[in-house]
């Protein structure tokens, strides 16, 4: 597998400094699980925060300081599986961090009818972004629509393409507000992706922006 389409570098940046929501930090955990050049380019950013941290000036810490930071790893977790996907994981769709939030490999998700055969599956996270997984099925088309924040979408299985290119496993499209785009899943296989947004999506057709709310893109 070649991954041609990569994270920024200010998601790789904000992803070390843990400053993402907890939905844009599973995908960037799940992206890096399947390529070598971000987990790389993570590790160079690690590094550089470690040494940014030795030269900070040490102060007292109180005694509860320690169960404050347990509490913090433990609310990122996500952020903890950037290791390589062992020889039986890659045999199954879901990378790692994405099967400890399914509970389990593809069978275990919870799918929901989305129309045109697309199903959806909406993942539990905080608040503040969305994370879904979304099956398309072969040759179909995602509605045209643009962005009013932040869209990542990561290829899991099967392609896509769009004005941005062509995307297949392992993957990720950055779309932002500036980008208007209609997603075409490949004609050979059926598309599976983990996708998250900030805000909702803009469509421009009628009947998607009827159906938008019931299914809360």
């Amino acid at each position: 597998m070649t991954v041609k389409h990569h994270l920024t570098d200010d998601l790789l940046m904000a992803y070390s400094a843990g400053d993402l929501p907890e939905a844009v930090n599973l995908i960037v955990a799940t992206h890096i699980s399947l390529c070598d050049e971000c987990r790389a380019a993570l590790g160079s950013y690690d590094a550089i925060g470690g040494a940014v941290l030795d030269t900070c000036d040490s102060s007292d810490m109180s005694k509860t300081s320690l169960n404050a930071v347990l509490d913090m790893i433990h609310a990122q977790n996500t952020q903890t599986h950037t290791k390589p996907e062992t020889d039986a994981a890659k045999d199954d769709v879901l990378p790692a961090p994405l099967r400890d939030y399914v509970g389990g490999g593809l069978e275990s998700v919870r799918w929901r009818s989305a129309g045109m055969g697309v199903k959806q599956a909406i993942l539990p996270t905080s608040r503040d972004a969305t994370a879904r997984l979304l099956y398309i099925p072969a040759g179909i088309a995602i509605p045209d629509h643009g962005h009013q924040g932040l869209e990542l979408t990561l290829v899991l299985k099967g392609a896509f393409q769009d004005d941005g290119g062509y995307f297949g496993r392992g993957d990720i499209e950055v779309a932002t507000e500036d980008l208007n785009h209609t997603p075409v899943a490949d004609i050979s296989e059926d598309c599976i992706c983990l996708a998250v947004t900030d805000a909702p999506l803009k469509f421009k057709g009628l009947v998607p922006r009827i159906a938008q709310p019931f299914l809360g893109i």
